[in-house]
């Protein structure tokens, strides 16, 4: 009986237990201590918040306030020396295989605990039990694993240990960062490394993520599946999560004919979206349309004008930065695009300061569109006008 334990599972339940408990674990980082603790997406309920507490501690020894402290550090230093994991700077081999050991290395870093951790759990059971026995709830897992499953249960929890430290320390931060698809252009290198976010509990949609960290989905196209978002919708339902973060809420009114206050707000809110159609609408067709009329000195420079145009400026290879300035150089039509897609981004910038400013910066903008005699363009600012923060 000691072979197989209690249960007497046979290999394919072994394997279903293994793939059950190390999803719980997933569970637990992408929707409590990802998108609830650390970016306050949506306000839990106190019984399901311990519960995923005490899973974090149980199977992969998880304190709430360190794990959310080395996230928020790494949106606030991202891509820069000061990001506890990133790719870009240390490397994706150090990050994918030893991701777990720059993690551990951050939480010992009493700045990067006291500054991230606002909000965090302090109460008795925390400082008691969680962060004063930390390790003591992996080694009751494997107690239970042996008592359940036998001697097979030490491999089905090695296993379980090195699962978390792979997939979210080693594979969301490294390849996340450096392999996959990018739906919008935000300023560090995320990358959304499948449109299914099944097996990382959605996690795979990265640049989503970095795009708008507030939102409890993950997911933006319709083709995009977030396994978290569907438990995040679950617990809704049941009363167990409430004032769930979505994202910017805007609304296209095609009855609007001027820029004002409503429609500049809207698109600031909106900003990545609109760089995204920007791509989709202006430099994609520019790009094959002065391809055809390039000579043949300037037709090598079009192979990568529409990614070198449309990528982030801080992301941008010496290689590629050289390549650009070539192409602006040799072609007015697309330098006066990729100059104006400057100024739009400039133009966001100013949501942070008044609405007046915010207004006047995107009537310039438009008006200089709408004088540019790029036809591409001038609709581009037309559609700018119809944004709005109400539903028509």
């Amino acid at each position: 009986m000691f072979e197989q334990g209690l249960w007497q599972l046979t290999g394919w339940q072994t394997l279903a237990y293994t793939l059950v408990l190390t999803h719980l674990s997933i569970v637990c980082v992408t929707v409590y201590l990802h998108r609830c603790q650390a970016h306050r997406a949506m306000d839990m309920h106190p019984a399901l918040a311990h519960f995923f507490r005490f899973v974090g501690w149980f199977t992969i020894s998880t304190i709430t306030k360190e794990w959310v402290s080395v996230h928020r550090k790494h949106h606030a230093k991202c891509e820069t020396v000061d990001d506890p994991h990133s790719p870009v700077i240390k490397g994706l081999k150090t990050v994918l295989f030893t991701g777990a050991e720059l993690y551990a290395d951050e939480i010992e870093n009493e700045e990067t605990i006291k500054r991230y951790s606002k909000g965090c759990p302090e109460d008795w059971i925390e400082k008691n039990l969680y962060q004063k026995y930390k390790m003591l709830g992996i080694f009751l897992m494997l107690a239970v694993n042996i008592i359940l499953l036998g001697p097979i249960g030490i491999t089905v929890w090695a296993i379980q240990m090195a699962w978390m430290p792979f997939h979210a320390a080693g594979v969301i931060n490294g390849v996340g960062h450096a392999f996959g698809y990018r739906n919008f252009e935000c300023s560090d290198a995320a990358r959304n490394i499948v449109p299914w976010g099944i097996w990382i509990g959605g996690e795979e949609l990265h640049n989503n993520h970095h795009t708008y960290p507030n939102s409890a989905k993950l997911s933006v196209k319709k083709w995009e599946f977030d396994i978290g978002w569907m438990y995040i919708r679950t617990f809704e339902i049941l009363g167990l999560v409430k004032n769930v973060r979505r994202g910017p809420v805007v609304h296209v009114d095609n009855n609007k004919l001027e820029l004002d206050f409503d429609s500049a707000l809207a698109a600031a809110n909106n900003r990545f979206q609109i760089m995204a159609k920007f791509y989709k609408t202006v430099i994609k067709p520019v790009v094959a349309e002065q391809k055809q009329h390039a000579d043949e000195s300037t037709q090598a420079l079009f192979k990568r004008a529409k990614r070198i145009i449309a990528k982030e400026d801080s992301l941008l290879s010496d290689q590629y930065r050289d390549q650009l300035g070539e192409l602006v150089s040799a072609d007015e039509i697309m330098e006066k695009v990729y100059h104006m897609k400057q100024k739009l981004l400039l133009v966001w910038k100013k949501r942070s300061s008044s609405s007046e400013e915010l207004l006047s910066a995107m009537q310039l903008w438009c008006k200089e569109a709408e004088e540019s005699g790029i036809r591409v363009l001038q609709d581009f600012a037309g559609s700018l006008k119809q944004y709005s923060t109400k539903l028509a």
